[in-house]
């Protein structure tokens, strides 16, 4: 799919892989509608992007259907179409088990994880299926290919996005939509802070740690590039790809590898 000149919605644009898939698709000459729920994350954003008319914000809680209802509408009103939708908005819960996640704290993470994003796919659908070519990219997780535990209501809201999404795939595999689903691996981004999370010291050296981090502009590269490609799976980090391939080939063997590697990350 060509991006010049094509319109796309892309949630959590106001930080992080958002804001870099945001800046990436402007860069190649697209439109943008951006959606996010900090006003101030997309100021920052269109402050970077000195995009003029080609960027609009839209400060906007994608787990409020009835204003995602009115989305489509106002993108539609400001760019005259709609060519893509990007759904990176997602949030985390504290490194907690299960039995000491509060029905609040797994309720939040699957209503923005989940619930927004298909709440945004919903609303924008029949818009996509009408475009001569378009794109459908959700983002997922590592952490829907494999159970971390700490973040259990987490990993549940990603894979049920990957299911989801995985649905899309199937019923539009001989259209002009072409669905994506994207695994990322650690990206170096703030959803710890966006989450209204402290990540427990563990004595770890943190520039190691960050050095294994995936730069979000190149994970909005790889993001941006499945969009002009169609390819439907996309793992990015080398984390990723290795677990994508342990959950295949030894699903029994990755449960405990990844729980002895978080036993000092659960609080």
């Amino acid at each position: 799919m060509e991006i010049r000149e094509k319109v796309f919605v892309v949630t959590g644009a106001g930080n992080g892989i958002g804001r870099e898939v945001t800046l990436g698709l402007l860069a190649r000459g697209a439109r943008v509608a951006a959606v996010d729920l900090s006003k101030t994350g997309l100021d920052e954003t269109a402050e970077l992007a000195g995009a003029g008319d080609r960027l609009t914000i839209h400060p906007l809680d994608i787990t409020d259907r009835t204003a995602v209802m009115a989305l489509p509408a106002a993108v539609t009103d400001a760019h005259g179409q709609v060519d893509g939708l990007i759904n990176v908005a997602g949030i985390i819960h504290s490194f907690t088990p299960i039995g000491a996640l509060s029905f609040d704290d797994i309720e939040r993470v699957m209503a923005v994880n989940f619930w927004g994003t298909v709440n945004t796919t919903k609303v924008f659908l029949p818009l996509l299926e009408a475009r001569p070519a378009s794109s459908l990219v959700n983002v997922g997780s590592m952490g829907s290919l494999v159970p971390f535990p700490g973040q259990g209501a987490y990993g549940a809201s990603k894979a049920a996005v990957k299911l989801f999404t995985e649905g899309l795939i199937a019923e539009h595999q001989d259209g002009p939509l072409k669905v994506t689903i994207v695994f990322p691996g650690g990206i170096a981004t703030n959803i710890l802070g966006n989450s209204g999370i402290e990540m427990r010291h563990t004595g770890t050296d943190k520039a190691a740690a960050a050095a294994k981090l995936t730069p979000a502009p190149e994970a909005a590269r790889q993001i941006i590039d499945a969009v002009v490609t169609g390819k439907p799976r996309v793992t990015i980090g080398k984390d990723a790809r290795m677990l994508d391939r342990l959950s295949r080939l030894m699903p029994a063997r990755a449960i405990p590898l990844i729980a002895n590697k978080m036993r000092d990350l659960i609080t």
